[in-house]
């Protein structure tokens, strides 16, 4: 068993699936000779050759255009986007098509095409680097998006997604990339998709976060020692697990949504929706979204404005225990 970090685990899975599967084709900007901008695919246009590992023109829309084009002829593409916010230009053709290809073809064709890109602020990069986009694709029917926090579930999370028959968004949270170790199985193995992890279980309130925020709360949770934490790793925005989350806020009757993604219209809606709808009768107090502001991403000098901080979720946790009916 290896100690990897986030970056190392996605590199060997990639590795693992492609000595697996000659259907599996990994392509993007820069991707191919260099190893990605963050190196994710180091070493693998070397053993692979470049007709299985290869650079792309800086050219979103044509990067997943292709790709759609792959799968229908039964590759398996896995492609990159260098960072989330230049997926814009591909936006089009993973909404208009690669979302929709199984139903247009009345279930003739699946896709099987993973989209990955770096998401999220902390390591202080220029406009377009830092966006958290997560909305944007987990409002789109046809789609499933996974964000991984740890390396374990990076490298099994991934495995699923490289074999799922259908599109997944494999958003990456890039301040986690090197930011600890942690083992990792040599083996193969899948983590399922629409599954989330209870990394801690507790009784007083339920805080629900994934990616770069999860660390973060875990950190938060040590400042409010007297309050016992349930802490739910969603691993998968879509599918959402539904079941994990309810049973959670039955149990605590209190509940803290934190996320780095934009406030207004973000994935804490949709799931204080979903516990209004369901667990209404079960709460103890209102249910809380600690969100990125509505505004742009802010460059290196501002950042850290705007991503959250464990005293912040500390803060939020104590006003919700504090709250009495």
């Amino acid at each position: 068993m290896a100690t990897l970090n986030l970056l190392e685990a996605i590199n060997q899975t990639l590795d693992q699936m492609m000595e697996k599967d000659d259907k599996i084709v990994v392509y993007g900007e820069d991707v191919g000779f260099e190893g990605g901008v963050f190196r994710a695919t180091a070493g693998l246009q070397k053993k692979y050759g470049e007709e299985r590992v290869f650079d792309s023109p800086i050219a979103e829309a044509a990067i997943v255009g292709g790709a759609i084009g792959m799968a229908a002829n039964g590759l398996k593409p896995v492609v990159e986007i260098q960072f989330s916010g230049f997926m814009f230009p591909a936006y089009n053709q993973i909404v208009t098509h690669l979302a929709r290809y199984r139903n247009r073809s009345r279930g003739k064709y699946n896709l099987p095409v993973v989209v990955r890109m770096p998401y999220g602020g902390g390591v202080k990069a220029l406009e377009h680097h830092s966006e958290s986009l997560e909305t944007l694709f987990a409002h789109i029917p046809g789609l499933k998006l996974v964000i991984p926090s740890t390396p374990y579930d990076a490298k099994g999370l991934l495995a699923s997604a490289i074999d799922d028959p259908d599109p997944v968004i494999f958003m990456e949270p890039k301040r986690n990339y090197r930011a600890f170790k942690q083992e990792v199985p040599d083996e193969l193995y899948k983590i399922p998709l629409g599954k989330a992890k209870i990394v801690q279980e507790g009784s007083d309130i339920t805080v629900i976060c994934w990616g770069a925020l999860v660390r973060e709360v875990e950190k938060a949770v040590s400042l409010v020692p007297s309050v016992s934490v349930e802490v739910i790793d969603l691993r998968t925005i879509a599918p959402l697990d539904v079941d994990t989350i309810i049973e959670s806020v039955k149990k605590t009757g209190r509940v803290l949504i934190v996320h780095e993604a934009y406030k207004s219209f973000g994935p804490g809606a949709e799931i204080i929706s979903i516990i209004n709808e369901k667990a209404f009768l079960y709460l103890e107090a209102a249910p809380v979204r600690l969100a990125g502001f509505d505004v742009t991403v802010p460059l290196p000098k501002g950042e850290h404005h705007f991503l959250i901080e464990p005293k912040q979720i500390a803060h939020e946790i104590k006003k919700i225990m504090a709250f009495q009916p």
